[in-house]
């Protein structure tokens, strides 16, 4: 059976077999920092490992649980914060003569499709805390007022 494990600051993927009379660990795939499971994850461990069966919903629900977004001094929490405000910081300091000074149009366009999707993505995100009933909706109702 697959299970997700923490070692240092990353999630892996990880299958115990038995060979010998003895119990190894087949290491499946790296899910990083964030313990992310991706499609290219499940593409790569399918195409690597076929022969190994997973039930990815169940992983996926594991991974959730060990993130513990919950906990405010957890690490998860702690880097999420940071990165919004490093983000924050990073597009603020953004202006369109920048992007001109670039002389491509190419990184111009991509910024704006990358801006594009960062603004869609926080909308859904908004969205989908202001749905869930509770201590979220409280807070951005609250921010909303000043």
């Amino acid at each position: 059976m697959a299970f997700v494990r923490r070692k240092g600051n990353s999630f892996y993927l990880v299958h115990n077999v038995r060979r010998g009379g003895k119990v190894k660990q087949l290491h499946l795939a790296r899910l990083g920092e964030r313990g992310r499971i991706t499609e290219d994850i499940v593409k790569e461990v399918s195409k690597k490992h076929p022969f190994v069966e997973l039930n990815w919903r169940a992983l996926r629900e594991q991974l959730n649980q060990q993130l513990r977004l919950a906990d405010p001094n957890s690490p998860a929490v702690q880097k999420l914060i940071a990165t919004l405000r490093a983000l924050h910081v990073d597009l603020a300091d953004l202006f369109p003569p920048v992007v001109r000074i670039s002389e491509s149009p190419a990184v111009a366009r991509e910024l704006l499709v990358q801006l594009r999707l960062v603004q869609s993505t926080i909308q859904v995100k908004l969205d989908q805390f202001e749905r869930n009933h509770g201590r979220f909706s409280e807070v951005s109702s609250q921010g909303r007022r000043r």
